[in-house]
């Protein structure tokens, strides 16, 4: 049932590096609040969160998936984000909906790039933030050095809330810092004893630390802290939520996904001070102006953080309510569209299945089905308000798509246009320079899925070509040349001749000048020449790309009264022109594309030799401040042909952490030895194409 008010419900998404145990976190938390009688995805045992197919073959989380459980009278909505790399933009969405993001590091695998870019993101969104140092029981576990090296990378606000009793095998447990208690398993129920002698040492450190970083939240209690006054155990308790809701504390906790240790621990913390929605106020709108968080106003409103086309349940709209209550049967307008649009029926999702509600009150999460609203909307009743949008990872590596069968198009484009109506990450347009049907996305992992996918749910196989580079043809000097066009059939022939003067035309496109006196051509065959002239741009003479900035002076010519037509001088015209071009010193253009790349300072050389490696220059640098301190951003401009790529190179350049924006930023001539295989390469086609 959904719950009356926001203090009831508490929203926290699991981020973190790959493969460090974040769904099976979410499982645990299902299995101890009884939604599951068996931990899934653990020896054998099917997952409740992963059950997309995909995600079953490639073995890691794909979307993001709720676990709704209750920990007393609190209801806490667990998003296991996906955190793959060319999959985070889902956990960004997901970090959206959330009061807090809980990271999940391994106490022996070290920090990974995904969750810094992670941490940076959920800082930006200022959520409260948390870490559950995972498997504990791993021989080659440290917890000390782990939490050491998160207070190198994120700052001292980190403190210790929870500290493992013994490493590896040894691992039996933690100690519960804020109640001075040791806490374990025995037989899969909870059991809690004092602290045990050969811990109390570390136990009263870790609690001195984790005392003096909390009262920072209060000037009067640190006063007297800091005059050796006591803090009181409510007192702590009651710093703890206020440091972690003002973003001035970071809790840490030990455990062991798999045993189950430490997470009664986390659970209680979750219920007892993480933040709610509530704790922040007010929400920031588009417009500039604060939405007022309450369950008791009488006009919900509710942000969309999540679409989903579900084979089994059709088209999902994940729906954050930030006022009032939601009922099924309630419209509300879209501030985007201004449509307005029914919410059917109010769904809990845990995993694939779904519990309809009769109500979703403000800071609740629910599911609901067949709206027309996309990621990042906002529903309300007047469609005025608009709840600012969360900035997704660019989606900078391209590739073209197409079909492997002729008739499969329709199929194939209806396919994609619904994928990335659901993805905002995933872009798909038709390159009108180059014919291509090309996908904009994250990484290559995002279009194998998506491929996949194609092929399982439209019954379409399709396969991905390099992007053609949309080259353009120019002219560096001026030429004339007579185009002379004569056909004579035995009946009405065609007569068509006209002396053309070409020049280059710099940054100013196509023009075309008259210049024939005396009536040598009449008025009425000028526009056929010039629409000659334009059909035979669309394919240049040199290796067949259509040509740019040219001057044309049609001057001087000739005509017969009964055998010129308008096609005699478009052929006449087309004629002239090629033999022009030809002497005005054609030369080959292609596209530059200004790059803005951050990475951190100690990659910034590598990335600097790869622009020159890749015939670009580099054009400015600059040091980050604030949250991005400690990262060099580089503006360089490199031949597109060069950087269709990126996306892949500037990963394993930055081993993940970097991160660039691209946009196409005029021509440039191309090397000879370029120009000269691109010539030979069209002259060849045109060879085969004759015999």
């Amino acid at each position: 049932m959904a719950t009356k008010g926001t203090e009831k419900v508490k929203n926290v998404v699991l981020v973190g590096q790959g493969g460090v145990g974040k769904t099976m976190l979410a499982e645990a938390m299902l299995h101890l609040t009884g939604k599951t009688t068996r931990l899934g995805g653990h020896a054998g045992t099917k997952p409740t969160l992963d059950y997309d197919a995909e995600e079953g073959e490639r073995g890691f989380s794909i979307s993001t998936t709720i676990a709704p459980v209750v920990w007393g009278d609190t209801r806490i909505n667990v998003l296991d984000a996906p955190c793959y790399p060319d999959f985070v933009g889902d956990a960004y969405a997901a970090m959206s909906a959330c009061e807090t993001a809980l990271f999940v590091v391994d106490a022996a695998g070290g920090l990974g790039t995904v969750t810094t870019r992670l941490w940076y993101a959920a800082e930006n969104l200022s959520l409260a933030r948390a870490i559950f140092v995972n498997r504990c029981d791993r021989p080659d576990a440290d917890y000390d050095v782990t939490l050491e090296a998160l207070r190198e990378h994120y700052g001292n606000n980190l403190g210790a809330v929870t500290i493992p009793m013994g490493t590896g095998d040894a691992f039996g447990g933690v100690i519960d810092v804020v109640h001075m208690k040791a806490r374990h398993l025995e037989g899969g129920k909870p059991v809690v004893t004092d602290v045990p002698n050969e811990y109390k040492d570390a136990a009263d450190e870790a609690r001195a630390s984790l005392t003096e970083l909390v009262v920072e939240a209060d000037d009067e209690l640190m006063m007297r802290y800091l005059e050796g006054g006591e803090i009181t155990q409510a007192e702590l308790e009651g710093l703890l939520g206020k440091a972690m809701a003002e973003r001035v504390f970071v809790p840490v906790f030990a455990g062991s996904c798999v045993r189950e240790e430490g997470l009664f621990s986390l659970m209680d913390a979750i219920v007892g001070w993480f933040p709610t929605m509530a704790d922040f106020g007010r929400i920031p709108l588009v417009n500039g102006e604060q939405l007022d968080i309450s369950p008791d106003d009488d006009r919900p409103v509710a942000f969309a953080f999540k679409s989903l086309n579900d084979p089994q349940n059709g088209r999902l709209s994940f729906l954050k309510v930030l006022a009032g209550t939601l009922t099924p049967g309630i419209e509300l307008t879209n501030a985007r569209t201004r449509k307005t649009e029914r919410l059917g029926h109010l769904y809990l999702m845990c995993g694939r299945e779904t519990e309809e509600v009769p109500s979703a009150a403000a800071g609740d999460i629910v599911v609901v089905p067949k709206l027309e609203a996309m990621t990042g909307d906002t529903l309300s009743v007047t469609g005025k308000v608009e709840a600012a949008a969360f900035r997704f990872p660019n989606s900078l590596y391209r590739i073209a798509i197409e079909p492997d069968k002729r008739g499969t198009e329709g199929k194939l484009y209806a396919f994609l246009e619904k994928a990335a109506d659901a993805d905002p990450t995933l872009k798909v347009v038709r390159d009108e320079d180059t014919g291509q049907t090309v996908i904009s996305a994250i990484g290559e992992a995002q279009v194998s899925v998506l491929l996949d996918r194609l092929e399982d749910r439209a019954g379409v196989t399709a396969h991905t070509v390099a992007l053609r580079i949309p080259y353009r043809e120019t002219i560096r000097r001026v030429a004339s040349a007579q185009g002379r066009h004569k056909k004579q059939t035995g009946g009405a022939g065609q007569y068509g001749d006209c002396w053309l003067r070409i020049e280059p035309n710099p940054g100013n496109g196509y023009e075309f000048v008259d210049e024939v006196v005396g009536g040598h051509i009449p008025r009425g065959f000028i526009p056929a020449i010039d629409k000659g002239v334009q059909e035979t741009m669309h394919e240049g003479v040199l290796a067949g790309y259509p040509m740019i900035d040219v001057k044309v002076a049609v001057y001087d010519g000739s005509y017969h009264p009964v055998d010129s037509n308008e096609m005699a001088f478009k052929t006449a015209a087309r004629i002239g022109f090629q033999k022009a071009v030809a002497q005005a010193e054609p030369v080959l253009l292609e596209p530059m594309a200004h790059l803005r790349i951050t990475v951190p300072d100690s990659y910034a050389g590598s990335v600097m030799g790869d622009v020159s490696a890749s015939r670009g220059r580099v054009e400015g640098m600059s040091a980050g401040t604030g949250v991005a301190a400690g990262e060099t951003t580089i503006e360089a401009t490199i031949p597109y042909a060069e950087v269709t790529d990126y996306a892949t190179r500037l990963r394993s350049l930055s081993r993940g952490t970097g991160e660039f924006e691209m946009e196409l930023s005029g021509y440039e001539q191309v090397p000879h030895d370029i120009q000269a295989k691109l010539a030979a390469e069209y002259a060849e086609k045109r060879a085969a194409g004759e015999k």
